[in-house]
């Protein structure tokens, strides 16, 4: 379970279901439906005090049903959207629009506007923490004998110490939907010496094409660069840029420019070139799929070539990736190997274990929240020994299965079950609220049913004798149910006031929202109606959705004498 995520959205209200019209109603039948649910429910036709308030509560409700299906553009927009999109803001504009996909185009555009908004509201912090930990002393038995040779006085235990650390923090502030302003500041320390800039850029974004930034940095003497973005063609596209760098002693220049060409819909290919006091020329291919990752890299030049390979498999199902490297060059070479878990909607914890010559063996930690990274790099030894490589694999597992099952599934279990306890809570407060209603809106028909059902019997009409909806089991052939479960509601009196010259029609569409219905049973739903049409007895038992037309032949029971 992911606790970080959203809740589910209620369902929303089926104004056609409400007034028993179909999707295609014509205007005439809206007004029909209106005219017929106000006779029951206006306030003014009730004396009571109470039923007055109910009135008030269903008439309101009508109401507001067909206010938006007798306008032809609100209900062009319920259509395509629901409620949701008529309760967006700027949708009044749309009133020229025609079609379902030209509403559906403006309200797009009218939420990214929103979010435009929103952006401009706010900032956006990314954050970076990396801390370097010397943790050599653990295996390196070296040492003890020096200091052993030498006399010195050794603690019982193992010297692990920060050897430095990274902080960097920037902060965007959007000045309008083009422009876009970054402050960020870097803080590094290193065996007791540290340094560390503050720098300010500014983005103007010309198209989804191209763009350029300006950035201004201070720390050791002051830096002035520019960057730019450009998209060439359909497969082609370049970024690079130009640095300045003042310092006590010279000027530097920087110098770096990356070409890239779309091989197709998963590949593409870089080529870079960095100048300055060293100068290096790149190329890679990658291809990301959606279920791998390929990387290919070589490099030339100062201080350093190389050529890289990695492969990333992505393990859709559990969220998880599997990883290895293999770098060699002029340095020595490195096998890196790891994996990284998604576990929230918001975070992820990768593990590696990097062995190389002559960088020995490292265990790299990273927690990525959000927009914050932090990054624990453990050197745990300067040779390829098999004790560290093989508690640094062991032990991160073993960790991980300790933490998560002792503290971590307990408290997801817990935070689950507290969710599920107020969806219940809710559910039950949702259920009586409509439970409410649909008893409120029964004893406000009381009146037209009694005359409705004297009407149809003096010409021998259509009585609706038993109705029940809910949970309804039946034998199998979709009539003439053989048990019912508790899980049921009588609608006996709201399927009689919905007869009309001896026939009755409901239909494609949940019948939990007619007037008088309610959801008793999350299961599906059915609905059984025992009737009389001519004095003969019917009986019939539909799905939910299913479309009801009465009297029908085929519902006629055989009378044995």
């Amino acid at each position: 379970m992911d606790y970080d995520s959203d809740e589910e959205r209620p369902m929303e209200e089926d104004y056609y279901t409400f007034l028993n019209v179909a999707k295609d109603a014509s205007k005439d039948d809206i007004n029909t439906a209106y005219r017929r649910l106000s006779r029951l429910y206006h306030p003014d036709k009730h004396v009571e005090i109470n039923n007055k308030q109910k009135a008030e509560l269903l008439f309101n409700k009508t109401k507001k049903a067909y206010e938006v299906l007798s306008d032809p553009h609100r209900r062009a927009i319920y259509d395509t959207l629901g409620v949701k999109g008529l309760e967006t803001d700027g949708l009044e504009l749309v009133q020229k629009t025609r079609t379902p996909a030209e509403i559906r185009e403006d309200y797009e555009r009218l939420a990214e506007e929103r979010a435009e908004r929103k952006k401009n509201q706010r900032t956006n912090p990314h954050g970076f923490v990396t801390i370097n930990i010397n943790a050599t002393d653990l295996f390196d038995n070296y040492k003890d004998e020096l200091m052993d040779e030498l006399d010195f006085d050794d603690s019982i235990f193992p010297n692990v110490e920060v050897s430095g650390m990274t902080f960097n923090q920037s902060v965007e502030f959007p000045l309008t939907s083009k422009n876009t302003c970054t402050m960020s500041g870097t803080l590094n320390t290193k065996n007791g010496n540290g340094s560390g800039d503050v720098s300010v850029s500014w983005r103007h974004l010309y198209s989804h094409k191209a763009w350029t930034e300006v950035e201004v940095a201070a720390g050791n003497g002051p830096a002035l660069s520019f960057k730019g973005f450009r998209t060439l063609s359909k497969r082609f596209f370049w970024n690079g840029g130009a640095m300045f760098h003042l310092t006590p002693d010279s000027i530097r220049p920087g110098l770096s420019s990356t070409i890239a060409m779309q091989i197709d819909n998963h590949s593409v290919a870089y080529l870079t070139y960095q100048g300055g006091l060293r100068s290096l020329l790149s190329t890679s291919l990658v291809r990301d799929t959606e279920y791998s990752t390929l990387n290919i890299a070589m490099q030339v030049g100062l201080p350093h070539s190389f050529v890289m390979c990695s492969f990333i498999k992505k393990m859709i199902s559990n969220e998880m990736k599997l990883k290895i490297v293999v770098k060699a060059g002029t340095f020595g070479g490195l096998l890196e190997y790891g994996v990284e878990k998604k576990v929230s909607k918001h975070s992820n914890l990768a593990a590696s274990v990097s062995v190389g010559v002559p960088s020995g063996v490292k265990l790299k930690i990273r927690l990525t929240r959000a927009n914050q990274v932090y990054s624990f790099p453990i050197h745990l030894c300067e040779e390829m020994l098999p004790a560290p490589i093989f508690y640094a694999t062991i032990v991160p597992l073993v960790t991980y299965i300790i933490i998560k099952k002792g503290f971590v599934d307990p408290f997801v279990e817990k935070e689950k079950a507290k969710k599920a306890e107020k969806n219940n809570r809710n559910n039950r407060d949702k259920l009586l609220e409509k439970k409410r209603e649909a008893q409120a809106a029964i004893d406000l028909m009381t009146a037209a049913y009694s005359r409705i059902l004297d009407e149809e019997e003096a010409k021998k009409g259509l009585i609706i004798v038993k109705a029940i909806y809910g949970n309804v089991v039946t034998d199998g052939s979709n009539s003439n149910p053989n048990n019912f479960e508790d899980e049921v509601i009588e609608v006996t009196i709201p399927l009689q006031c919905l007869v009309k010259d001896s026939k009755l029609i409901l239909h494609e569409s949940p019948k939990s929202q007619l007037p008088g219905f309610f959801d008793i049973t999350g299961k599906d739903k059915m609905l059984h109606i025992v009737y009389n049409y001519r004095q003969q007895p019917h009986e019939v038992t539909i799905k939910d959705n299913e479309v009801l037309r009465i009297p029908k032949t085929g519902h006629k029971l055989l009378i044995v004498t």
